[in-house]
């Protein structure tokens, strides 16, 4: 599980954030902060994975935090920034922090769970590697990129890109292209270039199976973290 830790100063909005977080899998709330004192504080106490940072706090900025987080002698964390700041300065100094993505407010909960869910597959994909060449690299920051309401290519349909999904949410091991093809209903030919869309935005990735006599077989596993 991804330990998150909940930055924003607004009681209510710290709650609804909570709650999206506990929606979306693989992640759960390690603690929440109400100002910026409190979450360097937690964050060298419960050292959580993730900081979902608002940039509005009552005693610091929460672009302070994040300088202080890289700056000081805190344990590493990623940060999302969560923010009402729309100016491009406070865009270019969480960029500079390295934050992971950058979430304005106001946003529905499918934004959210989208931020969280490339967060998380990129950062398996990153877990997952000992060293990385430059395909590596670019499937990494092609997974954090990647929107799910970004246009999809000529010829592919959302219904049947949410059918291959759920064929390969099924297997924790993957599937084959025949075998995702039965499951969504369609030929092999199609299930192949949804399944390669998949990989290219890293969202998913393929895989060579050795076992019975004869070529391996390519098998496909969907990344969710």
């Amino acid at each position: 599980m991804i330990r998150t830790l909940v930055v924003d100063d607004d009681y209510r909005v710290a709650d609804l954030h909570c709650a999206y977080v506990e929606r979306v899998k693989g992640f759960e709330v390690a603690g929440r902060a109400h100002s910026g004192a409190e979450a360097l504080a937690m964050v060298d106490q419960l050292r959580p994975d993730l900081v979902l940072l608002d940039h509005y706090l009552p005693d610091i900025s929460g672009l302070e935090v994040l300088q202080r987080l890289r700056d000081d002698d805190h344990p590493s964390v990623d940060v999302i920034s969560i923010t009402a700041a729309r100016e491009v300065e406070s865009l270019r100094a969480a960029m500079r922090g390295g934050v992971v993505h950058y979430l304005i407010k106001p946003f529905r909960f499918a934004a959210f769970e989208e931020k969280l869910s490339s967060y998380a597959a990129a950062r398996e994909r990153i877990l997952s590697l000992a060293t990385a060449d430059q395909g590596d690299v670019d499937r990494i920051f092609g997974t954090l990129r990647a929107a799910r309401n970004e246009p999809l290519p000529k010829g592919l349909s959302d219904a049947t890109l949410d059918l291959v999904v759920h064929a390969l949410q099924d297997s924790r091991s993957g599937l084959a292209a025949t075998a995702v093809a039965g499951a969504a209903g369609v030929s092999r030919v199609t299930a192949r270039r949804y399944l390669d869309h998949l990989c290219r935005l890293g969202k998913a990735e393929l895989s060579l199976r050795y076992g019975a006599p004869g070529r391996p077989e390519h098998r496909y596993r969907l990344l969710t973290g």
